[in-house]
């Protein structure tokens, strides 16, 4: 019987003399070799790198972590569940390594706040249907836009690692039929966008320039439409895991976490008679508890939700927190130690569905686990992500998407001109590259032949401003505002 190794591995690049191992090991390692990866040192994971020294987690370092979760789970199920897994596709180590390297790949300047930003000016100004979105765009670069592969686009990944970095294996809409944003019950992320109920899957990972590529990853994988691969979910779990844990320690290090806030609002909760509160310490708590028992039915249980309260509490407030971090070796010591008992926790509950639901994976948390991760994530964005101070500081970075965007857009209107100054060559690459695209797209009726140059001059501004770090991304407003005199050292994030 065919194992489905050779078709894993379709779609992998000649490794070229000198490099040895497997296939999967070889994308892992050209992966790390982008400097769309080295980029990630420079982008935001929650808070900005830049600025006044703190040492918080950038995409770069979360993504390193997310690599070594997503591993540890990918030998713990080749030890546990291997013929199950084998069923489903298979889930090798160096596969689930290299998808969670490439994971975030596409995160704009700004993190999740870019991310948003990005999106309604692609949708609103640039017409682009699909928008822009973090998945999509990391899928995009490996198949497409970065050229440090053997071929002449994309890293020439083999299908397995393709298909694992795919997290929501749809497109933003019409594809699959029957889409998942229609569904009363959509996967996790395939819902519309909050409050724009026709805008299809908040959550997709490929625009339709890719389609083409997601079905080829996806075709020798025994998987539904909706579904992700094995290697897929581990990768998601991991990312799961590590932004649960670290995030935490990251505002704990720098003093923002405040013992007092989490307290009160999880012992406002504990000590509430049911139903909890709907006002005062608890109430959001309590918010989440209800929107988890509505949504997944699938492992929500009351008393699996008390135990994680209970749980975080125990750790959180009265364990890590409980000493306000001082720097000190000891201070450090708490944070691994937290660290390490957390991750090997939440790495020991993971569980195969063999038919999961339809918002879960073939590779999940156990019942536990799965809540402890909803509570500790409820920590992050309650005390650290609705913080006024963050906001307002979200609010600038947002005006610095925006202007650039069309600071972009307008000097490509102008380069239609024949007196109009040179544009930057990347970004004229990429405008290139993109009318080759929807001038395909245009001869199978997918696009109209009138919308092509629009659609390529948009894309190509999302690309190249997704494309810069956070630094480069102000480096380059300035530019192109006037507000910087250093022209030979600025204009190089041209």
């Amino acid at each position: 019987m065919n194992d489905g190794r050779e078709e894993r591995a379709s779609g992998a690049a000649e490794t070229g003399a000198g490099l040895a191992g497997s296939p999967f090991r070889v994308d892992r390692d050209r992966i790390a070799a982008s400097p769309f990866f080295a980029r990630l040192a420079g982008v935001t994971q929650v808070v900005s790198p830049n600025g006044a020294g703190l040492l918080l987690h950038n995409r770069l370092t979360h993504s390193l972590q997310v690599a070594q979760v997503a591993r540890a789970i990918a030998e713990r199920l080749g030890e546990e569940s291997g013929p199950v897994v084998e069923k489903l596709g298979g889930c090798d180590p160096d596969v689930v390594e290299a998808a969670a390297l490439a994971h975030d790949l596409g995160h704009p300047p700004f993190g999740h706040l870019g991310e948003q930003v990005l999106d309604r000016l692609a949708r609103e100004r640039l017409g682009l249907a699909d928008g822009f979105e973090g998945n999509a765009q990391s899928f995009r670069i490996i198949t497409t836009i970065d050229l440090h592969g053997p071929g002449r686009t994309g890293l020439g990944l083999t299908a397995a690692v393709r298909a694992a970095v795919l997290k929501y294996p749809w497109a933003r809409r019409g594809y699959p039929d029957p889409h998942p944003s229609e569904a009363e019950l959509p996967p996790r992320g395939g819902g519309p966008l909050p409050g724009v109920p026709d805008s299809g899957s908040a959550k997709f990972s490929a625009y339709v320039t890719e389609l083409g590529e997601l079905r080829t990853a996806r075709a020798p994988f025994p998987v539904t439409p909706w579904q992700q691969t094995v290697e897929a979910a581990v990768m998601d779990t991991a990312d799961d895991i590590a932004y649960a844990i670290h995030d935490v320690e990251d505002f704990h290090r720098v003093g923002v976490l405040q013992q007092a806030g989490v307290a009160s609002e999880l012992r406002g909760w504990e000590r509430s008679a049911e139903p909890g509160p709907t006002a005062g310490p608890g109430a959001a708590l309590e918010r989440l508890r209800r929107r988890l028992a509505e949504r997944d039915v699938w492992v929500y249980s009351d008393d699996a939700f008390a135990a994680a309260v209970s749980r975080v509490r125990a750790e959180l407030v009265d364990g890590l927190l409980a000493v306000p971090f001082d720097g000190s070796m000891a201070a450090e010591r708490a944070v691994a130690e937290f660290s390490a008992r957390w991750t090997s926790r939440l790495v020991g509950g993971i569980r195969v569905l063999e038919e999961p639901p339809v918002r879960a994976a073939h590779v999940a948390l156990g019942e536990a686990q799965w809540h402890e991760v909803a509570v500790l994530k409820f920590v992050h964005q309650q005390f650290v992500l609705r913080r006024a101070d963050l906001a307002s500081h979200q609010r600038g970075q947002a005006t610095v998407v925006t202007g650039l965007v069309g600071a972009l857009h307008d000097w490509l209107a102008d380069g239609r001109s024949p007196d109009a100054p040179g544009l930057p060559p990347r970004l004229h690459d990429l405008v290139e590259l993109a009318r080759g695209e929807y001038a395909a797209l245009a001869e199978e009726g997918v696009v109209k032949a009138a919308q092509v140059g629009d659609l390529a001059r948009g894309r190509a501004v999302i690309d190249y401003v997704a494309s810069l770090t956070d630094a480069q991304a102000g480096a380059l407003l300035d530019v192109l505002t006037g507000r910087s005199a250093r022209l030979w050292t600025d204009a190089m994030a041209l």
